[in-house]
């Protein structure tokens, strides 16, 4: 069953957050992923799951152009008010963007609105406290800075190269192919999993990955699954079936 927002007691009653949820229909490297049985459940159900257990949110809304993923997305509890417009569904599209349209959908409706949480449904195993963890940072640094996920990087950039014909050059400097990985300076790389943006900034159209932005570690290498191809599938796949038969259902 969802947990109540009042659950999530560091959030302040004034603050409005609103999860939106983008699943394109049109994926082609993973052809209808959003709506694939993941242990029992279509994709876009666990991060659903997930948002409306939080506790966090007044409402979890999914923008889709696909009536497939729609309905499914019903079935799971969100909220679907419409289909997303076709310049928002291409490939070239951007998640901003989606994101945008449906916080300006929703203030424009007369509900209040303070924070959007954009949750990516090819991160199904991000932990309902995870996401609670992220928005206590985001509250606690004011709530007026960006805030995303990040998991360590693998491999570290020190150990990267750009390739001209077939000669290396390092991407940071040469100096970093002579330290033990454990000594380098730990890096991290956005996962995907969960961005959260003051409305202002939305309104604004300011950038949101800048110096000032919150970084906000993800540990678990399970966590930081993202899912794009078919044998990041099987991946999921495996960790989900794992997930079902430890602990019934979806980490919590």
């Amino acid at each position: 069953m969802p947990s109540s927002k009042s659950e999530a007691s560091f959030v302040p009653e004034k603050l409005h957050l609103l999860a939106v949820i983008p699943a394109r229909g049109g994926s082609k490297r993973l052809p209808r992923k959003n709506v694939l049985a993941l242990a029992g459940k279509p994709l876009i159900g666990w991060t659903i799951d997930s948002a409306l257990a939080s506790g966090l949110f007044d409402e979890v809304l999914v923008s889709t152009d696909d009536e497939e993923i729609a309905d499914a997305s019903r079935r799971c509890g969100a909220t679907v008010p419409w289909l997303r417009p076709a310049d928002l569904s291409t490939d070239t599209a951007r998640s901003i963007d989606v994101v945008r349209h449906a916080a300006a959908w929703y203030a424009e409706s007369g509900r209040p609105l303070d924070v959007v949480v954009l949750l990516q449904p090819t991160s199904p195993f991000r932990r309902v406290q995870s996401l609670r963890r992220a928005v206590e940072a985001f509250v606690d640094r004011g709530s007026d800075r960006p805030l995303v996920s990040m998991s360590p990087a693998s491999p570290h950039p020190a150990w990267c190269f750009m390739l001209n014909e077939d000669r290396m050059t390092p991407f940071v400097d040469w100096s970093g192919i002579a330290h033990r990985s454990q000594d380098l300076t730990p890096a991290y790389a956005l996962n995907g999993a969960i961005y959260i943006f003051p409305m202002q900034l939305l309104r604004e159209e300011r950038p949101w990955l800048t110096a000032d932005t919150i970084g906000f570690v993800m540990e678990d290498q399970e966590e930081s699954h993202d899912i794009d191809t078919p044998m990041d599938w099987q991946i999921a796949t495996s960790i989900a079936e794992r997930l079902a038969a430890d602990r019934g259902g979806p980490r919590r």
